[in-house]
C-alpha cells in the first residue's frame, strides 16, 4: 500500500506516541510478551536470570545524572524496557554507580514477576462482556484483526481485551519479529546484577499501580491511544530504533523529540498518566531519599528523564539541583 508523505508523516508521529509506552511504562515489555494464552491460567516462577554482559557503548553511552548533598549521591538513569541483545549501551561510569550503591531503585521492584503480573491484567486488561468489536469501527477492527495476527494472537483472543492492553500490547509486539527482547531490556539486566552482588532493589510503584496507570484511564482515552497505534503499527520498529540509537548515545535532545514531544502533543491523557503524574510523584520520593544519607541509583524509564516535565525538571523547580555526569 502506498501512503501520500502527509501521511507517512502522521504515521511516524503517531508511532512515537504509542512507543512512548515503551519508554514510560516498566510494565510494558512484561505485559506484552507474553502469550495471550497466559492471562487465561496461572504462571509458574520462573528462575532468576543470571547477568549478562552489556556490549560497550560507542562513545560515553546513555546518559546519566547525579544529585548530591553533604551526605547523599542519587544517580538517575535513563533505561529502555526491551532491547536487542546486541544493543551497545554498557558503560564503565555507569557501571561504578551502580557498583557504588548503597540500593537500586527502579519503577517497580518486581518487574519480572509473571506471578503476579498476570492476576492484575486478568482482571483489569481482560473483558469479554465488552469486546473490542464492539467499539470499533469495521475498517478499525479489520487493521486490529491484521495487526494481532502479525503479534501471533488471533482475532478472538485480541477481541477480549480492553483498548489500553491491545494498544499497549500492539505497540511493542513488531519489535519481537525485529529482535527486540525484554529479557534484554535494561531494568532486566540491572536487577540481575543488583540480586548477583546483593544490593537491596526498591520500587516507586508496585505492579498494580503500574497496570491501573493505563487501566483508569476513560475508555475514550484508551480507544484513542488504540487507533493510534493501529494507525502507526508499520512504522513502530523503525522509530523505536531512532529512540534506542538516540538513548544509546546520550542524544537526550533527539529522545525528547521523538518520544516525549510526540506523545504530548498526539495523546495528552496518556503523556500525563503517563509521565507528568508519575514524575511528579517520583521526584517527591527522591527528596525523601536526599534527606537520608547513602548512595542510589535509580533506573526508571528514559521518557522520564527528558523534557519539561521530566523528574529533574519538577526537582529543579523545588530547588534540588541535578547535574549530568559527563
Amino acid at each position: 500500500m502506498t501512503f501520500s508523505t502527509p501521511l507517512k508523516t502522521r504515521a511516524a508521529h503517531l508511532a512515537r506516541t504509542a512507543l512512548g509506552a515503551v519508554l514510560g511504562l516498566g510494565l510494558a515489555g512484561a505485559v506484552v510478551f507474553q502469550p495471550a494464552q497466559a492471562f487465561a491460567q496461572a504462571a509458574e516462577a520462573a528462575p532468576a536470570p543470571a547477568a549478562r554482559v552489556v556490549p560497550r557503548a560507542d562513545g560515553a553511552g546513555p546518559a546519566l545524572w547525579a544529585i548530591r548533598d553533604a551526605d547523599s549521591t542519587i544517580y538517575l538513569f535513563g533505561t529502555v524496557h526491551v532491547l536487542r541483545p546486541t544493543t551497545a549501551w554498557g558503560s564503565a561510569r555507569v557501571d561504578a554507580a551502580f557498583a557504588g550503591a548503597d540500593d537500586i531503585w527502579f519503577e517497580v521492584s518486581n518487574p519480572d514477576d509473571q506471578a503476579a503480573i498476570i492476576p492484575l491484567v486478568q482482571q483489569h486488561g481482560i473483558s469479554p462482556d465488552r469486546p473490542l468489536s464492539s467499539l470499533l469501527t469495521a475498517e478499525e477492527l479489520t487493521a486490529l484483526n491484521t495487526a494481532a495476527a502479525g503479534a501471533g494472537l488471533t482475532a478472538a483472543q485480541m477481541d477480549i481485551f480492553r483498548p489500553w492492553l491491545a494498544g499497549l500490547t500492539l505497540s511493542v509486539a513488531p519489535m519481537l519479529k525485529a529482535g527486540y527482547d525484554p529479557q534484554s531490556g535494561v531494568e532486566q539486566i540491572l536487577k540481575a546484577r543488583a540480586d548477583e552482588i546483593g544490593i537491596p532493589v526498591h520500587g516507586f510503584e508496585t505492579l498494580d499501580k503500574q497496570v491501573g496507570i493505563l487501566a483508569g484511564m476513560s475508555e475514550a482515552d484508551q480507544l484513542s491511544f488504540l487507533r493510534s497505534t493501529l494507525e502507526a503499527y508499520d512504522d513502530a520498529t523503525t522509530e523505536l530504533d531512532a529512540m534506542v540509537n538516540a538513548w544509546a548515545a546520550g542524544d537526550i535532545v533527539t529522545l525528547e523529540k521523538v518520544s516525549v514531544d510526540e506523545m504530548r502533543a498526539e495523546a495528552p491523557a496518556v503523556y500525563e498518566a503517563l509521565l507528568v503524574q508519575r514524575n511528579t510523584d517520583w521526584a517527591s520520593q527522591i527528596q525523601k531519599l536526599l534527606a537520608g544519607s547513602g548512595t542510589a541509583f535509580i533506573a526508571v524509564g528514559a521518557a522520564h528523564l527528558v523534557g519539561d516535565d521530566s523528574v529533574q525538571e519538577i526537582l529543579a523547580d523545588r530547588g534540588v539541583a541535578v547535574t549530568r555526569e559527563e
